[in-house]
């Protein structure tokens, strides 16, 4: 890939109000993932991979913490003289008293002016909020092949989800024939994964027009997909085959850890040859206490156990007291299970203290409990 060929573009401004108060005082993608790693982590990363040395992060709601992480670039080698990762949130409207991006599609409509800078022959949009590794050098490859305006990066998901996302049906070339969002009735499993390929001049041309446009979503599933389909213009989907999981709930944020336990785990997050890139922690290694009992667990630098750890993922700074049991659960940066209490089937968020012989969460509960306040034990 030539020296800004693709320019990617990070969609990272949303809410995230499903995953409750974690997401309060944190923009979504800068919510801890993995024992050591932020979401957006795993976008930006890919990039690096992928030969991507240019990226604008599109940040809106409580993003400070996001603004600061992402701007210097430095975690993921995007520092140079030629390469940057580049904090773009919205621009004040002329017609409203605040700033906000209006959709998916007017996020990077606002921004045209930061893309013309790098004049690029192909934009990559990706949503800041995924947890995958993929390869976007071979997506490229693909566009290219199929001469496509645009390709979209899709997934198979079982029939009975399908309704739950925005459905690709596509002809044997794979060529999309028609698009349709969260249909009552899908026709296809080949689920968007918010990955796309865009001719950026065919965009920018589409864009414009979009911003005039008073009854427009200003969204790409709505609006920019359906103008290029019913122009004619070549959509391809590409398919990934690889683990890939939106990690919007509190139930999902859950499960994609708790993934990392498993020996079958795509994601394998000790693979050299694709590495995810994060901060490093100036924290002391792991100790684990001598009537400790680990079993099958995820632990992070800084950890500190005395007591029980079964099928859990323990965030750095972590401490797991004398006869506390950990069970199903996640301890977020910096969380404490005091002595003798049992945490069970629970996210744990970041330094939020389990008291003295307390009991949190249940083995037999339906969803998964977050655990966002200290929980008061024996005195």
């Amino acid at each position: 890939m030539k020296q800004h060929e693709m320019l990617a573009m990070i969609l990272a401004g949303g809410r995230g109000s499903r995953l409750k108060d974690l997401t309060n005082k944190v923009a979504k993608p800068a919510v801890s993932f993995g024992g050591k790693y932020r979401i957006i982590d795993f976008p930006l990363s890919n990039c690096a991979n992928s030969g991507i040395d240019v990226i604008g992060v599109l940040t809106q709601y409580e993003s400070v913490l996001l603004n600061s992480y992402a701007s210097s670039g430095r975690i993921w080698g995007l520092d140079t003289k030629d390469s940057g990762v580049y904090v773009l949130p919205p621009r004040e409207r002329a017609d409203a008293n605040l700033s906000v991006y209006r959709g998916t599609a007017d996020a990077i409509s606002q921004n045209i002016d930061f893309i013309d800078t790098y004049d690029p022959e192909y934009l990559l949009i990706l949503s800041g909020d995924h947890i995958y590794k993929m390869n976007y050098d071979k997506m490229l490859d693909f566009h290219k092949a199929n001469k496509a305006d645009a390709t979209i990066a899709v997934i198979g998901v079982p029939m009975k989800e399908a309704s739950r996302f925005g459905i690709m049906n596509t002809d044997e070339e794979n060529r999309i024939v028609e698009f349709e969002e969260k249909p009552e009735h899908p026709k296809s499993n080949l689920a968007s994964m918010g990955i796309y390929i865009f001719n950026w001049k065919a965009l920018r041309k589409i864009l414009v027009a979009d911003m005039k446009d008073p009854d427009s979503h200003h969204d790409f599933g709505k609006d920019v997909i359906p103008v290029m389909l019913n122009g004619g213009k070549r959509l391809f989907a590409y398919e990934f085959k690889g683990y890939w999981k939106d990690v919007g709930t509190i139930d999902s944020l859950w499960e994609a850890n708790m993934d990392l336990l498993s020996e079958a785990n795509e994601l394998d997050l000790h693979d050299d040859s694709w590495i995810i890139y994060t901060e490093d922690a100036t924290e002391q290694p792991q100790y684990i206490g001598p009537d400790a009992k680990v079993d099958v667990a995820y632990i992070t630098q800084g950890c500190d156990i005395e007591g029980e750890v079964t099928r859990s993922v323990l965030f750095t700074g972590t401490n797991v007291g004398h006869g506390a049991k950990v069970i199903d659960s996640v301890l977020m940066p910096g969380a404490e299970v005091e002595e003798g209490a049992t945490v069970t089937r629970c996210i744990v968020a970041d330094g939020v203290h389990i008291g003295r012989n307390a009991v949190v969460g249940s083995a037999d509960s339906e969803n998964i409990l977050l655990v966002a306040k200290n929980v008061k034990g024996e005195a």
